[in-house]
């Protein structure tokens, strides 16, 4: 196989992984807008549903394969033949159909999940790839809580799968549990000890349960995987799934890393909002690019150094990701330049005395009123100032 060595490929699971939080479920239509904005937004790889799970997310499947053209359509499937006939069916009409089909690998969930043993497990794994192999060229498999594996039985049935034919092998933290160097360390021995290796591309799919999504995601590139899993607004089961945006940007931003994606970042504030939207869910306002207090500097050592030169307090741009404006937000924290750049914007201007005199009026209106707007600020020194 053929890629370009540098290069991230990006799955988007928001419409399968992210759709399973309680509360948040999309109808098909739904599921298409944001599924063209995907397309839009240029990720390589939608993971549009499970088709055996539900007529819709069959449905679902069906309709995002005829509505998308340039990315990958990809569906959901367990190591069984039922779920794979289904997925196959769902993706008749995909111009790049995809089956991710997959079985637990921790001695955890092969015993406390699937009753069973290693060797039948492995077998299992081989037989569902094969038999997608026959219908979809392109296949991914998911070796589940590969978080908890042990690495030499990882590394074993990694090679089996990519013997019987995957094209991509997802090493995922299914519960979260992964500290940075021991799932990039995870990452590293499957590169250097898996024979067949270079047949295939490997894919991090990191939870959030520790907060960790996003190091380990970032730590498993590091380490030689060259596709990341994950979903807008890193919504998912439980704490979530690795924020796409987070990951995107971490790499325009370390570009001594010499990664990179095909993702057009200015779209991520337009389509973070339509996923918020969509799935009624609404973005924490201190989440990383996309909240509403990603660009807002309110603390006044801050706000003098940001108005001094940008980049003192800003390593990403606002329009790099989409974001209308990086904004000097009023509170009693402010200090006396913030207040001078917002009265200098409304048009006024003030000597050092006059500032002075402002800056003690407006600290006293700060402390009792959380926000601080225009209005405010002009009957704050309406009786006081002539306007310029």
């Amino acid at each position: 196989m053929l890629h370009d060595p540098n290069r991230v490929y990006v799955f988007d699971t928001t419409l399968r992984d992210g759709e399973q939080v309680p509360g948040c479920q999309l109808t098909t239509p739904e599921k298409i807008e944001i599924a063209r904005e995907l397309e839009t937004l240029g990720v390589d790889i939608i993971e549009a549903g499970f088709p055996v799970s539900s007529p819709g997310d069959f449905q679902s499947v069906v309709e995002i394969s005829k509505a998308v053209s340039a990315p990958t359509v990809c569906a959901l499937t367990r190591a069984n033949k039922g779920d794979i006939d289904s997925a196959i069916e769902a993706l008749k009409y995909a111009k790049h159909p995809r089956i991710h089909t997959g079985i637990g690998s921790s001695d955890q969930h092969i015993k406390h999940k699937f009753n069973s043993t290693r060797e039948e497990i492995l077998e299992r794994a081989v037989d569902a790839v094969k038999y997608a192999k026959k219908a979809v060229e392109d296949i991914e498999f998911y070796a589940e809580d590969a978080g908890r594996a042990d690495v030499v039985f990882l590394a074993q049935m990694v090679e089996a799968v990519i013997a019987a034919g995957a094209t991509v092998v997802n090493i995922p933290d299914t519960n979260g549990y992964c500290l940075p160097d021991q799932y990039g360390a995870k990452i590293k021995f499957l590169k250097e000890n898996v024979k067949n290796i270079d047949k295939a591309i490997i894919s991090v799919h990191c939870h959030n349960d520790l907060g960790l999504a996003t190091a380990n995601s970032i730590a498993g590139l590091q380490n030689g995987a060259r596709q990341v899993e994950g979903t807008i607004n890193g919504i998912g089961e439980r704490a979530g799934n690795t924020s796409i945006e987070e990951v995107v940007m971490v790499l325009k931003t370390h570009a001594a890393l010499g990664l990179y994606t095909n993702v057009n970042s200015k779209n991520f504030y337009e389509m973070s909002r339509m996923v918020s939207s969509q799935m009624r869910m609404p973005v924490q306002p201190n989440k990383a690019i996309v909240g509403a207090n990603a660009f807002a500097h309110s603390s006044g050592i801050h706000q003098d150094g940001f108005l001094k030169n940008r980049e003192n307090y800003e390593i990403i741009k606002p329009e790099d990701v989409g974001f209308p404006s990086a904004s000097i937000v009023l509170t009693a924290r402010s200090g006396r330049h913030a207040l001078k750049f917002h009265l200098e914007r409304l048009g006024y201007k003030l000597d050092k005395d006059e500032l002075y005199e402002a800056y003690q009026r407006f600290l006293t209106l700060a402390d009792s009123k959380l926000d601080i707007n225009d209005d405010d600020l002009q009957s704050l020194i309406a009786d006081k100032l002539v306007k310029n």
